[in-house]
């Protein structure tokens, strides 16, 4: 337990913390990496590369968990979804110790003389307590995986029975268990773990995938995006596992899954009218929370995706066709750029991005639930119009495709 004078020291940390927090985490990632390559195996290479993506995501965290030391019930949001990720990624309570040695020796490295004893051992006390908190989570959610209906521990084989080509960068691979046995049931948003080793890389690599179809028993559809080396950064590379798939990956082959996880789900509960925006592939996790809404409840619903264009954009026509099934569902696509051969109000809605003004236009009566997910710049654009609307903090559920860098929302 973290005594009243290390609470005191944690807090007083914190300008220090907003000046040099991504600096610490930088050098924990170089010297933990470097000491213990192993780690690699649950590391994508590309956050530790260019804009150093992880390293300020764990540096929020960090600094988030600092701001709250004395009232850590209300860091809920934080560790439910760093627990799910970690547990998405098979770490364990092992890593925990290793973790906290070359945290304690980023902050000693970076501070200088000013990380002193006192300060030092209020860290170590403060990561211990962390830890603790944790990895007592994760074992829950490690036991809940493995005690469900048709659940398993770690890694299970599972069959590539189809692949679909959803657009010139997205493609869709339908999964069943090797073994012939049920997949366990999961709630729409949820991702599943896929773990392979591409060809000439030393490591294992472990991505999550949205789960883009409502769940049926059966099986599982995981729809991957191609993530090609941007022409306009010199050096940047392609996606390692997702450019894997979709060259080499195919119906009859093999890929090692994870039992579905996240909370970044549909709130089932209740009748009030939903709200679905997506950027990209973000539509990979709305779209099962729009194929439950629209088959399972009478819940109002509103789906606004935005995409580049239509040589872009995925699940076109299976938007529309759930926008027929019955009454108070509306689906509305914006298209930022319009294409020689596009056809409004088939293809497309709009031409433009989703802004305040588009989702007030399309709001439905009551008080809808808002569900967002997309690329980080698509996500602040959509915090900043919501912002603007007025819409409350406990009606907004999102996720981000990337590390998260701020946890303000999840720990408020």
């Amino acid at each position: 337990m973290l005594s009243d004078e290390q609470r005191a020291i944690i807090t007083a940390t914190v300008p220090a913390l907003r000046a040099h927090g991504e600096t610490i985490t930088r050098v924990f990632y170089r010297q933990m990496l470097g000491d213990h390559p192993e780690l690699l195996n649950y590391f994508n290479p590309a956050n530790q590369r260019g804009d150093g993506a992880q390293a300020r995501s764990l540096a929020a965290s960090v600094l988030t968990y600092a701001e709250h030391i004395g009232r850590l019930d209300r860091l809920g949001g934080m560790v439910e979804r760093i627990a799910t990720k970690h547990v998405s990624l098979e770490i364990k309570a092992e890593h925990y110790p290793i973790v906290g040695k070359y945290l304690l020796g980023a902050i000693t490295e970076v501070l200088g003389e000013a990380a002193t004893p006192a300060i030092l051992d209020a860290w170590g006390a403060a990561y211990g307590q962390l830890a603790d908190i944790m990895i007592g989570r994760e074992a829950a959610l490690y036991a809940e995986a493995a005690a469900q209906p048709n659940g398993w521990a770690g890694f299970k084989p599972f069959r590539v029975t189809r692949r679909v080509t959803e657009s010139e960068v997205m493609a869709s691979f339908h999964l069943v268990p090797a073994d012939g046995s049920a997949p366990p049931a999961f709630r729409p948003g949820q991702y599943v773990s896929v773990r392979v080793r591409p060809p000439y890389h030393p490591h294992e690599q472990i991505r999550q995938y949205s789960l883009s179809a409502a769940p049926d028993g059966v099986s599982y559809r995981i729809s991957v995006k191609r993530e090609d080396a941007p022409p306009d950064v010199p050096g940047a590379p392609a996606g390692l596992v997702s450019t894997f798939l979709h060259a080499a990956i195919g119906a009859g082959d093999m890929l090692d899954i994870h039992t579905p996880l996240g909370d970044f789900v549909l709130d089932d509960a209740g009748e009030d009218p939903v709200v679905l925006i997506s950027g990209g592939a973000g539509i990979t996790a709305v779209l099962s929370m729009l194929e439950h809404l629209v088959t399972r409840t009478n819940r109002p619903v509103v789906f606004l995706h935005a995409a580049r264009g239509r040589a872009y954009h995925a699940f076109g026509e299976r938007m529309r066709e759930l926008a027929t099934v019955r009454a108070g569902v509306r689906v509305r696509i914006f298209y930022e750029e319009e294409s020689r051969g596009d056809r409004p109000g088939v293809d497309h809605d709009q031409v433009g991005r989703i802004t305040a003004g588009a989702i007030r236009a399309n709001l439905p009566a009551g008080n809808p639930a808002f569900y967002y997910c997309g690329p980080i710049g698509f996500m602040t654009a959509t915090e900043v119009a919501l912002d603007s609307l007025g819409v409350p903090v406990n009606r907004r559920h999102s996720e981000a495709f990337a590390p998260d860098p701020s946890f303000a929302i999840a720990a408020e």
